[in-house]
């Protein structure tokens, strides 16, 4: 056995040596050439200028162009003039990123001396571009419309919130030089332990293919932020989070198939849509480094989806292939393996080493100065048809359009419909309590509405929040006018004796990728103790739950009196609790997850049947994806088909009728579901495959329709195929059911 064992680390060793000397062949040379002919820009103009100034770069240069750099390399918000002069002279770094939140005016004067500067240094007068983290709005500048994080917009299942979001981002941030935003994210939270899964829209690929498309399209192409334009960035190719722990960062398993029917919809969507950049998953899927695999950055990327932007690492994920992913022996290997991958920028991020092995690996001729090329393009490309070479300097002249009261009133609304009245035993809305208890961490805290990636990557206080910022507390006292409403101190609910209604408002604090990792989903013991003591005043006990994903309370949910999802709703987040909780806002948020009751049970709703043998699944779930009460009622009658049979090429049209059945105007969100009764890859449960929000008077009906396509219908195979096979399927639209059939197409 130890001979064995000796045989194989030889044999392991010798083909790490091998894999060093690989180089590109013949055929991936050819390869490099066809892309660089089909990526050639349709706008003629920019594909001149493109070739003139490739034809004009040193390979130093072109280098240059594929390495970005943070901020802080080069003095931070204080430019060390001379740092950047020589970074730009001696290894023409063409792109920087990131940032805090500062004011208008130092922006338009950072960004203005870094132009300045390039330009004066560069030989060929390429502007830098300049990358940052608008996560939720403008979250990286000073007195910008912070909107509720993308849990939140999934949970308004509205996507012109999401439009509304990439449109205010650009006419605050484009005239500062912020020519990159690192948004959207296309992942789909199917983990709740996961710490980024606030940055998703949900577990739906609907969902996040709708509202990752509105904000792509609403970013990219905004008039008003003329002359400058922005790119949107998609984050992260591909799969990453879904990690098997939970844990940033960390290794995700993923079927080829379930790739294509929930991972790849959203990421498609963008790149239909024009998305000009994408970032790359840190982490690995299958065992395969998603920075180094080829099959998912070329094939899939590039071949199967049709992606002809730019793709960017994240903050030093080269490297990570050999200190992380191990690999790569050593960084060199590691540049090499990417680049093959199909890398075109590295976010390096402090360090100018990416450039040395880039030209060692090209001097060696191991890497073709043609798939230079072919990155440098996408590069160029980018900058030119973001007008950088025209308008390569921000202006000043437009400061009022931030925080203008018509973002406000954006932010304000999205925070209001992505509130989820999860349970209501009648105590909400609060009429006239004369005195109201109010308590918990989150209670008096303005930083843990927003989360993390507001005004720096994590807020660790509410130093940087606006001062007319209200938590829930001042919400609270400010709805309620004429009640008493008293903040507990700490964890004392003395004045529980005089209180009608106590309100806690529990959850988390701020936190962001590795930062945010848990062991545990249930909420911290400390929290629950509190929720325990409030319940045991025998005083009716709301619960607001403030966090970036659903943390367990399901030892306390059934004694509370109503509970309230309200996730991480942004700066205007306190003021729309509060109109909630008081009735002035009816609440029509619904949850875009699974909310689990336990630990060691996370289901989807779309979960594969197998999963349900011998398990009661509305056993494992505290609330059903979709689930969210009002202050009236709704009701569905009358599903009808026009058909109840097609044919492979045909549509049929579903049509309900909606009412509302309550005393007061509200907004319903309706659900159009398929399940395919059978088919040779395990079908979903059920999947969502329309959705629409109407608002309704007391007593209004609306009839609401859907067309059924043959696109609904379909399903990718395991190689991303689209395939639609005869058979019965179930629609399912408010818990009414009707059955159809396709006939003669792909008979099993």
């Amino acid at each position: 056995m130890k001979f064995l064992f000796y045989a194989i680390t030889t044999v392991t060793f010798c083909l790490s040596c091998a894999e060093a000397e690989e180089s590109f062949s013949a055929q991936e040379l050819n390869e490099i050439t066809t892309r660089i002919v089909a990526e050639r820009s349709q706008d003629e103009t920019i594909a001149k200028r493109v070739d003139e100034i490739l034809e004009q770069m040193t390979l130093e240069e072109k280098i240059g162009q594929m390495t970005q750099l943070e901020y802080k390399r080069y003095g931070g918000f204080e430019v060390n003039e001379k740092k950047l002069a020589d970074l730009i002279r001696n290894y023409h770094v063409g792109s920087l990123f990131n940032g805090i939140a500062i004011p208008a005016r130092q922006w338009f004067e950072y960004s203005k001396k870094i132009q300045e500067i390039n330009l004066a240094n560069s030989r060929l007068k390429i502007p830098v571009i300049y990358g940052i983290d608008h996560i939720h709005g403008a979250s990286y500048l000073k007195d910008s419309t912070i909107f509720p994080h993308s849990i939140n917009i999934a949970a308004t299942f509205d996507p012109t919130f999401a439009a509304d979001e990439g449109r205010i981002i650009g006419l605050e941030t484009a005239d500062l030089g912020h020519h990159w935003i690192f948004a959207t994210v296309g992942d789909i939270g199917l983990n709740p332990r996961y710490p980024r899964f606030y940055e998703t829209y949900g577990e739906d690929p609907l969902v996040v293919s709708m509202m990752c498309r509105e904000f792509t399209l609403a970013l990219e192409n905004n008039p008003e932020t003329s002359p400058y334009k922005q790119a949107s960035c998609a984050k992260h190719f591909l799969g990453y989070s879904v990690p098997r722990n939970g844990w940033d960062r960390t290794p995700a398993v993923i079927s080829d198939q379930d790739l294509y029917e929930f991972h790849v919809p959203a990421f498609k969507a963008m790149i239909d849509a024009g998305i000009k950049t994408v970032m790359i998953n840190s982490s690995s899927i299958n065992n395969e480094p998603v920075h180094a695999s080829y099959r998912l950055l070329t094939t899939l990327l590039r071949d199967e989806l049709g992606f002809k932007g730019l793709a960017v690492t994240d903050i030093g994920d080269i490297n990570c292939l050999t200190t992380e992913h191990r690999v790569a022996p050593n960084k060199k290997e590691a540049t090499y393996m990417a680049i093959k991958a199909g890398i075109d920028m590295s976010m390096t991020p402090l360090s100018i080493k990416f450039c040395d092995y880039m030209k060692e690996l090209v001097n060696e001729k191991r890497i073709p100065e043609e798939r230079l090329d072919l990155s440098v393009r996408r590069i160029l490309r980018t900058k030119f048809e973001l007008g950088l070479f025209d308008n390569p300097f921000p202006r000043d002249d437009r400061f009022d359009r931030i925080h203008h009261q018509d973002y406000i009133k954006s932010a304000l609304n999205a925070a209001r419909e992505s509130i989820v009245l999860m349970k209501n035993n009648s105590v909400l809305p609060l009429k006239t309590p004369k005195n109201i208890l109010v308590a918990g961490a989150n209670a008096d805290n303005k930083i843990s509405l927003c989360g993390g990636w507001t005004y720096t990557w994590i807020p660790e206080n509410d130093k940087l929040c606006p001062k007319d910022m209200l938590t829930v507390y001042g919400a609270l006292k400010k709805q309620f006018s004429k009640s008493t409403v008293t903040l507990a101190q700490g964890d004392d609910l003395i004045e529980a004796d005089k209180a009608d209604v106590i309100i806690l408002v529990v959850g988390e604090s701020p936190y962001t990728e590795f930062k945010g990792n848990i062991n545990d989903l249930v909420l911290e013991e400390k929290q629950l103790k509190l929720i325990e003591t409030a319940i045991d005043t025998n005083k009716p006990v709301v619960l607001v739950m403030v966090a970036g994903r659903p943390r367990l309370i399901t030892s306390v949910y059934d004694k509370c009196q109503a509970v309230i999802w309200a996730g991480l709703p942004g700066v205007e987040g306190g003021r729309a609790i509060a109109e909630i909780i008081q009735g002035a806002v009816n609440p029509s948020g619904k949850l875009p997850f699974t909310y689990p009751k336990y630990n060691g049970i996370n289901l989807p709703y779309h979960h594969k049947p197998r999963t349900a043998k011998k398990i009661d699944i509305s056993n494992t779930i505290l609330a059903p994806f979709g689930h969210g009460l009002s202050y009236t009622t709704f009701e569905y009658v009358n599903l009808k088909l026009d058909k109840t049979a097609i044919e492979k090429n045909e549509s049929l049209t579903a049509a309900i009728t909606v009412t509302n059945t309550g005393k007061t105007a509200g907004k319903e969100t309706a659900l159009w579901y398929i399940s395919d009764k059978f088919r040779p890859t395990l079908p979903p449960t059920k999947l969502l495959k329309h959705f629409e929000k109407v608002e309704l008077a007391a007593g209004e009906s609306k009839n609401i329709t859907f067309q059924i396509t043959p696109e609904a219908l379909s399903y990718p195979n395991t190689e991303g195929k689209m395939q639609l096979d005869s058979g019965a399927f179930t629609l399912e639209i408010g818990g009414i059911k009707k059955e159809f059939i396709v006939n003669h197409c792909c008979p099993r």
